[in-house]
């Protein structure tokens, strides 16, 4: 089920369709459904619940013990009542236990009744005002095999602009809750995590918030691949946090795949209304599944995800039309926390402008990488990482690490990047570069120390030529075994002056990737070293595949929740031979 918002035009609503009419038509198919399951007739029953269960109207099944048996969407929202309080339970045991006299007297003398609340038949009907019950036999084979029951809006014209007034009460009490606790900061993250949740439990028992990246486009169906999305909020009740946790977490990334609710919300710019499918991403258990665009000053810049299970109410176009309202609000708050960002990140432009992306590999390397800042005040730190052309098919990989933050650390990271793409273009081994490394910055009294691991791929000889200059050792991912911390002879970080650099070699083959990574990804405060690689060798990660879901991995494995947002910097830089 589809909708679309837009400026409501103002005049005179449209007529509704007669409530008798819907009634009786909701009633004949509800009859017809409850013959054809007890064997009679070719009709298929599945279609005429896809019918039922889309009707706007509520209907019902008891049994001939009065013991519910089915009931639709629109029943369970009219009447506030959940499935799981009703289905297989006695009527006289639930919240119908009023009209149980008049449940049993269609059944005796096959008459139709119907009431409204206070009216002449008993106790009224167990629904909120303003809604009448209508209830007629189910007939199977001749005989009376239940009760039909039927809830449609009462015709009373003053009563039905009462409720129209509340909702709009309602609505308005609701909206302005949202602008007190939506948006209190300009920051992305606690912006997407306040609308989340605002959202759970009062309006669903999940909810999840994907913001585009700047400047990108939504991705069209069929053009190519999914579009990438940030995730800036999450949030469920408590029986569906470990379902959630295996989705992506608020600060990593995620790709809807094609066909789902989400991607078909970010290729229209629609809101979607619909039972979860294989290809929707959601925590297992969820019924009913309501996927809203969110768009601010003409622009489209994530998605709004709420779910329930069906142990509560479906979604309702009703509802969705109001929650559309909560989302465009909440889109402005994100928007304006996403410009303050842009304003803002100087410092960290800096540091991405001066770290920038991999150099240009040969073609028969595929590279990824990543960089995260601290959360820290102070966001210009001293990770590094570089990738150098060499003749001969040969790349070499970089990755260091200057002690300290702040603008002197990115000053100095930018010397030694400098200095390295000059001494890589003297084809010297990655020992001998180490070495002339330590000796150019141990000459500047004012250069900080840096750890350095660089790595040779040289897919003609099928070999790395690893060295290391107090650095970390690299991680070697492949398929059917543990991640493995490769062992690399460790010398002195640089600027120093006291040299002892070695290399290495170890096999280069296809279905390797090698990690290269900062000590932000996996120091913890007060634990030993040893532990923290420790917890990087135990990972499986992702063997094939795209780098930047291998990278996203790495990241939803190791930084702990709210991630992620690491104690220290942490560059990641990952490489895979390419099959040619």
């Amino acid at each position: 089920m589809h909708f679309r918002y837009g400026n409501r035009a103002k005049g005179p609503r449209p007529a509704a369709p007669d409530s008798r009419s819907l009634a009786a038509t909701a009633a004949a198919l509800a009859a017809r459904l409850g013959a054809i399951t007890g064997g009679d007739g070719d009709d298929d029953p599945e279609r005429l619940r896809e019918v039922l269960a889309a009707a706007p109207v509520g209907v019902a099944l008891l049994d001939e013990r009065l013991r519910w048996q089915y009931l639709n969407a629109a029943f369970t929202a009219a009447t506030g009542l959940r499935r799981a309080d009703l289905l297989g339970r006695a009527a006289g045991t639930t919240a119908f236990a009023g009209a149980v006299g008049i449940l049993r007297r269609v059944l005796v003398d096959g008459l139709a009744r119907e009431h409204a609340t206070g009216g002449p038949d008993g106790a009224g009907a167990p629904v909120p005002p303003g809604l009448r019950v209508r209830y007629r036999t189910l007939r199977r084979s001749g005989r009376t095999a239940g009760v039909i029951v039927v809830v449609l809006d009462d015709p009373d014209p003053a009563r039905e602009q009462l409720r129209e007034l509340e909702q709009a009460r309602a609505r308005l009490a609701l909206l302005d809750a949202a602008a007190e606790r939506i948006g209190t900061t300009l920051d992305i993250g606690t912006t997407g995590a306040e609308l989340a949740a605002f959202v759970v439990p009062r309006l669903a028992e999940f909810a999840t918030v994907d913001v585009l990246p700047p400047q990108a486009e939504p991705a069209r169906s069929g053009n190519g691949a999914p579009q990438r999305l940030h995730r800036a909020g999450a949030r469920s009740v408590p029986a569906l946090t470990a379902a959630l946790a295996a989705l992506p977490r608020p600060g990593e990334s995620i790709r809807h795949r094609e066909g789902s609710a989400a991607a078909r919300s970010l290729a229209g710019g629609i809101a979607v209304l619909t039972e979860p499918g294989p290809e929707d991403a959601c925590p297992a258990g969820t019924a009913s599944l309501l996927v809203l665009p969110l768009a601010a000053r003409g622009r489209l810049i994530g998605l709004l995800t709420l779910g329930r299970t069906a142990a509560g109410p479906a979604f309702t176009p009703d509802e969705a039309a109001l929650l559309g309202d909560l989302a465009a609000r909440a889109a402005t708050a994100l928007d304006n926390a996403r410009r303050f960002a842009r304003s803002q990140g100087i410092a960290l432009e800096l540091q991405r402008a001066l770290l920038s992306e991999p150099g240009n590999p040969h073609q028969n390397l595929s590279l990824a990488s990543r960089y995260l800042p601290s959360g820290s005040t102070s966001v210009v730190g001293g990770d590094w990482f570089e990738t150098v052309r060499l003749p001969f098919g040969r790349t070499l990989l970089a990755m260091g690490d200057v002690m300290g933050h702040g603008v002197e650390a990115a000053v100095d990271m930018s010397h030694y990047r400098s200095a390295l793409r000059d001494l890589a273009g003297m084809d010297l081994p990655p020992h001998r570069i180490l070495r002339q490394l330590d000796s150019i910055i141990s000459a500047d009294d004012s250069a900080r120390p840096a750890t350095c691991l660089l790595a040779l791929a040289d897919p003609g000889r099928g070999r790395w030529t690893l060295s290391s200059a107090g650095h970390l050792p690299p991680a070697l991912i492949a398929s059917g075994r543990p991640t493995e911390l490769l062992r690399v002879p460790t010398g002195p970080p640089l600027g120093t002056g006291l040299g002892g650099y070695e290399p290495t070699t170890h096999p280069l083959l296809s279905d390797e990737t090698l990690l290269l990574y900062t000590d932000g990804l996996v120091e913890r405060r007060g634990e030993d070293i040893d532990v923290s690689l420790e917890r990087l060798a135990a990972l499986s990660l992702p063997a094939t595949g795209d780098l930047d879901d291998l990278l996203d991995a790495v990241l939803h494995s190791l930084v702990p929740p709210p991630a992620p947002v690491a104690e220290d910097d942490i560059a990641l830089l990952v490489a895979r031979p390419r099959q040619r």
